[in-house]
């Protein structure tokens, strides 16, 4: 606060002297003549100095504006404006000077946009690659949709003391000791609840893989938050502890893998002249004590998974997209302009996580045509570092984008009327699909949906994400497209006696279906093993298969023992 006063103090004094002539005269009439007499300006200075400290100071403080001296530029242009037309003599050419310098900057300042489009481009440029590495099946995605989770959480609202104090806060998916969870703080209800309250008492976790999992409330006071007023805000309070930086984005609550909540916020840099953003890192805050840190990105704690904001990629996205070759390019020629969807979960990007529980953003990107659903690409961007990585995908295949996908799901369910939320890209068997949850009209949530980007008559639903992609395996197959996993699973041999075969042309190969006297079913395609089409009731197998867990375990090397040598 001292600092704000500080700055206020400082700006309104020399805002007065730019607005406030030191020499000022009227005309006065004596015995029918005119005559100029001066007047006294140092009333007018101190009261214009005394309204200009209030305005500062209360702009400031409620639009919790960074304290750079750049940022008080529209009020320098008035004033010196103003300093020019109440002077005279000598005195006006030199106000009439510091006018026009103030007039160039105001004018560097809204043209910006016009000439860093290059430097936007430059600060945010991915690096190129064609897919993604395939999906480990054996895993789980964070697939449940932040829709679905907080529907939950507002139904388990009533494990919160003083209910009716509080009300749910922002959901933010992150990894609490190597589990994927939905984390939403409980917020003041608004100003009287927090007088009366002071703190709130906690926040809700959930399974961001697990939809049966029910909301748990953990006890924990918080006195700085989002919705406290204020010196408790907690953004007011990021910004007394740092006056000078530039933020974007919203705070964040972020969980430790012991359970204590820290809220975070992106900090960075303008591009130039106030305009544009490249991020530089975190500032944390401990919510009970009001402890405040700040962090390079290089040096983030290892528990926060989203140091760059979801807003800040959002951005980065923008500039990627549009600016690649300037800005007026963007608004006109549009030669190799792609746009990002705004299908995302969080300011227009959905957070996923990789095998290892670190987190990325995904945006798919489309033509700037109306009534185009190609994909042209998409881009996941690293939570911890901010790089990214464009993805072009094949080429010579064209791919659907998430609005495709969406559209493929509510034309499915149009009779239910269910819709998708939250499509996310991954490659499932060497494939490029979109898996995407279908909540019903009360956004519960119902099934969830595979498609292929590049096939969309290649689809399936069912209730878990695993079970989905086992039933996408198949008709992959059948589909005749190649399967190729990244399965972690273990390999495995076998020997058995079969007691049933079935075969069934898929493509241009033949998927084999074994059932062996242990039990056991498994699956081979004649484009790995071919022998496996000679197979017959009563054969003896030697196989090797991968421990995936699924009712048919896939085939990858086979030996007839029946047919010798």
């Amino acid at each position: 606060m001292l600092n704000l006063i500080l700055f206020s103090l400082i700006a309104g004094i020399v805002l007065a002297l730019l607005a406030v002539p030191f020499r000022m005269s009227r005309k006065v009439k004596e015995d029918g003549k005119t005559a100029l007499v001066n007047v006294r300006t140092s009333p007018l200075l101190v009261g214009t100095a005394v309204a200009a400290v209030v305005i500062v100071f209360v702009v400031y403080y409620a639009g919790n504006i960074d304290r750079n001296w750049t940022s008080l530029w529209p009020a320098v242009l008035v004033a010196s404006l103003a300093g020019a037309a109440m002077s005279a003599g000598s005195e006006r050419k030199g106000r009439t000077v510091l006018s026009l310098a103030a007039l160039v900057f105001a004018a560097y300042v809204l043209t910006a946009p016009l000439f860093n489009a290059d430097r936007k481009y430059k600060a945010v440029e991915m690096d190129e690659a064609v897919e993604i590495a395939a999906f480990d099946e054996t895993k789980t995605p964070a697939s449940v949709p932040p829709k679905f989770a907080r529907n939950k959480m507002k139904k388990a609202f009533g494990q919160v003391p003083n209910t009716s104090y509080y009300e749910l806060g922002k959901l933010q998916i992150q990894t609490v000791n190597g589990e994927f969870v939905y984390i939403a703080p409980v917020e003041f209800a608004g100003f009287f609840k927090w007088m009366n309250a002071g703190t709130v008492p906690g926040y809700f976790t959930m399974s961001a893989t697990d939809s049966a999992d029910n909301p748990k409330f953990v006890k924990t006071e918080m006195a700085y938050t989002p919705s406290s007023y204020f010196h408790k805000n907690v953004e007011r309070h990021m910004r007394n502890a740092e006056p000078g930086m530039i933020y974007y984005g919203d705070v964040q609550l972020e969980v430790d893998d012991d359970g204590k909540p820290h809220y975070i916020r992106s900090y960075g840099n303008f591009i130039s002249a106030r305009n544009g953003f490249d991020v530089k890192g975190v500032v944390v805050t401990d919510p009970q004590t009001g402890k405040t840190k700040r962090y390079a990105l290089k040096d983030i704690p290892d528990y926060i998974d989203g140091a760059v904001s979801p807003e800040a990629v959002s951005l980065a996205n923008s500039y990627y997209g549009n600016y690649v070759h300037g800005f007026w390019n963007s608004k006109f020629g549009k030669k190799d302009v792609k746009l990002p969807s705004d299908e995302g979960v969080e300011a227009n990007v959905s957070p996923v996580f990789d095998e290892t529980g670190h987190m990325y953003y995904f945006t798919d990107f489309t033509s700037p045509k109306e009534e185009v659903d190609s994909m042209l690409g998409y881009s996941l961007t690293d939570g911890r570092t901010g790089e990214a990585i464009y993805y072009t995908g094949d080429l010579e295949e064209s791919y659907m984008d998430s609005a495709g996908a969406l559209q493929i799901i509510e034309k499915k369910f149009i009779e239910k009327k269910w819709s998708g939320e939250m499509p996310v890209l991954y490659n499932f068997y060497g494939e490029a699909s979109w898996l995407t949850p279908v909540l019903d009209s009360n956004g519960f949530l119902q099934n969830y949906f595979i498609v292929s980007a590049a096939n969309p008559e290649i689809s399936v639903y069912a209730n878990s994400p695993n079970e989905a992609l086992k039933l996408y395996k198949t008709a992959l197959q059948r589909g005749g497209s190649s399967v190729d996993g990244a399965s972690g699973a273990e390999e495995a041999k076998a020997e058995m006696t079969v007691k049933r075969v079935y075969k069934e042309r898929a493509g241009d190969f033949t998927l084999v279906s074994v059932l062996g006297d242990d039990g056991r079913s498994f699956l081979a395609s004649t484009e790995s093993v071919p022998l496996a089409v000679y197979i017959e009731e009563g054969d003896r197998l030697s196989v090797t298969y991968l421990e995936t867990g699924e009712l048919f375990l896939p085939v990858k090397e086979l030996d007839n023992l029946s047919l010798g040598k």
